[in-house]
């Protein structure tokens, strides 16, 4: 149940980035820092972030939480956006009591920042974000919808996003491509300041 809540959050995210219409190109890559390495890259997919996710088990808590939360709308419309998708994995992470009080309607406000913090406007492929790194001396700062920074790094051969509290998520499969935009999926919740 925690795991569909943080989703929510991660939905409602989502959800804002696609009132923001600001468009990137778009190409399929691996989100790894070393061609010779690959990571999982889903190849393209039809239908909307919402749609994307609700055909994938690994976002059934996000799909669940976007679903409470009434931001399916949202996240059907044009976009593009990047979302920087926690996996249900990732929700399990963080403790049930902390969870449960942020689905709480009262903190509303507070869940949607958390959410809005996961996504990008645009739609920013793997080599898109390797690109930038290259050019910004090996990371990357991608402002969110929510305002805060995150930062995008290699290591050991993955990409590393750290968010304002130096907590770091990796980017487990990149390139989760929807008609509205993109997702890339996180093994870590992570949180604005």
């Amino acid at each position: 149940m925690r795991t569909f809540m943080i989703a929510g959050v991660s939905a409602a995210a989502l959800l804002a980035l696609a009132a923001c219409n600001s468009e990137e190109p778009a190409e399929n890559a691996a989100m790894t820092a070393d061609p010779a390495m690959e990571q999982e890259a889903a190849p393209a997919a039809e239908g909307t972030v919402v749609e994307v996710a609700q055909g994938n088990p690994e976002f059934s808590t996000l799909v669940e939480a976007v679903t409470a939360a009434d931001l399916a709308g949202t996240l059907n419309g044009a976009g593009p956006f990047t979302v920087f998708a926690p996996t249900n994995a990732a929700f399990d992470k963080i403790p049930e009591a902390d969870l449960q009080a942020l689905l709480q309607p009262e903190q509303q406000e507070a869940l949607q920042g958390v959410l809005t913090y996961h996504v990008v406007p645009g739609r920013i492929m793997a080599a898109d974000i390797a690109s930038q790194a290259e050019a910004g001396g090996g990371e990357v700062e991608l402002t969110t919808v929510e305002g805060g920074i995150l930062t995008l790094s290699e290591s050991n051969g993955q990409w590393v996003i750290t968010d304002e509290n130096g907590n770091t998520s990796t980017i487990a499969m990149a390139d989760v491509a929807a008609s509205n935009g993109v997702i890339h999926a996180i093994d870590t919740v992570v949180m604005p300041n």
